[in-house]
């Protein structure tokens, strides 16, 4: 079903138009989602769409005959709106993407990255802790993870783009000494899904790991995270000695052992086993320390600039127009690349059109989800030259006008749940 604006149709509609024809059982009309697609409140609503967007939302036959729900929001790159990542009101709690959509007054948004969810195998405490790079107004708020794929919105480039991220953060302090920067905003000593910096092991064997290994838990006993004032009002409590700064970078007090909260305008270092030592014999009350961090695409190119974002996730699955599923690198195995599940993707088109597609499952014989390869191959239908998967399964929500307008679940043929997350890609109306 497709809803158009009241405007002629940009280019984004002319790609969700294309990709109508392409789906089959697209129903002609004006707005919501198909029967069964949505809660019967969206169901029944004509969502409006601003000028240079379009909204479609159909069904497609999978090579087996088996049905999915596909969600498609186009945004043309000329559109008078502008795409952000955002997140709930700390990076220690999670939110619904409805939640997230209404505080940043958003017409349409899909849930972002990964995260620590309360039921993964290794949950560190912090539901609401985006795993890998996330970048947020410029901020980098969590670390890269080995280089993963992401989505990348701003950064020195007026298009969005997809590509493998890598984030570097190091410490200077005012005695001469330098320092490498573990994390930002995690639990010290926990890499949930490794492919962190210096000395991580895999926690079940003791490997040495440098490089993604999805829902793995690496860990390192010699580690300082950083925790800005997005994080929330308190660090996770635990041994180990934190610095507490100020706005200009000035110590203020340690604090051992760690646990407490974090300075209005300023940070927390937080250092375990080696790094809390570190941090003991640098960082005394009067000192300053110098937080950098650097954000770079694959090419080495910088991703800077207050309107920056980057979301995090993996695997890609789109690269110059021809299915490209690197899901090695992005340390998923073969299992789950073939699973059908819901699945949420971003892509862009030739002319620089964002796509943001919603993939339902989950329902047999209304919507059973895709696989990794099915998604591809729905993303190159739909005239994406580059795409990228997001976090999928129960998060997978599109919002558009405030209401929910896919079926998200937890599990198979169970009811319909908003699942709180970390991250949400937003549109909003500049």
């Amino acid at each position: 079903m497709t809803t158009r604006g009241a405007v002629a149709m940009s280019r984004a509609g002319a790609y969700a138009l294309a990709a109508c024809l392409l789906l089959s059982s697209c129903a002609p009309g004006g707005g919501g989602a198909d029967d069964g697609g949505a809660s019967p409140r969206a169901a029944s609503l004509r969502p409006s769409v601003p000028a240079g967007a379009e909204l479609t939302r159909s069904t497609r036959r999978l090579a087996d005959g088996s049905p999915v729900r596909v969600g498609v929001i186009a945004v043309s790159p000329d559109a008078p709106l502008r795409v952000e990542a955002v997140h709930g009101t700390s990076l220690a709690r999670s939110e619904t993407v409805r939640a997230m959509a209404g505080t940043a007054g958003a017409w349409a948004a899909v849930n972002g990255s990964f995260f620590d969810i309360r039921s993964g195998p290794a949950f560190s405490g912090y539901e609401g802790d985006p795993l890998g790079v996330y970048v947020a107004e410029g901020s980098l708020l969590s670390e890269a993870a080995g280089g993963r794929t992401a989505l990348i919105l701003g950064g020195g480039s007026a298009r969005p783009r997809i590509g493998e991220v890598t984030s570097s953060s190091s410490l200077a302090a005012s005695d001469g000494a330098h320092r490498e920067l573990d994390g930002i905003n995690r639990t010290p000593g926990r890499i949930l899904g490794c492919g962190g910096v210096g000395g991580d092991r895999l926690a079940r064997t003791g490997e040495p790991m440098s490089a993604p290994a999805h829902n793995q838990l690496c860990v390192d006993e010699d580690e300082i995270v950083a925790f800005t004032g997005e994080w929330g009002a308190a660090t996770p409590k635990g041994d180990g000695t934190e610095a507490l700064l100020d706005r200009d970078g000035r110590v203020t007090a340690l604090r051992s052992p760690a646990g407490g909260p974090v300075p209005r305008g300023g940070r927390v270092l937080s250092g375990t086993g080696e790094g809390a030592a570190w941090l003991r014999a640098h960082a005394r009350p009067g000192a300053h320390l110098n937080v950098t961090s650097e954000v770079r695409d694959s090419r080495g190119v910088q991703l800077s600039g207050a309107e920056t974002s980057v979301v995090g996730a993996g695997p890609a699955l789109v690269r110059d127009g021809r299915r490209w599923i690197n899901g090695e690198a992005n340390g998923l195995t073969r299992a789950a690349l073939d699973r059908r599940e819901p699945r949420t993707a971003a892509g862009v088109t030739e002319d620089g059109t964002l796509l943001l597609v919603t993939f339902d499952g989950r329902q047999p014989g209304v919507s059973v989800g895709v696989s990794m390869p099915e998604a591809a191959d729905i993303m190159i239908a739909l005239g994406a030259k580059d795409a990228v998967n997001l976090d999928g399964g129960g998060s997978t929500t599109m919002v558009v006008d405030g209401e929910v307008g896919n079926r998200p679940t937890d599990s198979p043929g169970g009811r319909q749940t908003e699942r709180a997350v970390a991250t949400a890609v937003a549109v909003i109306a500049e």
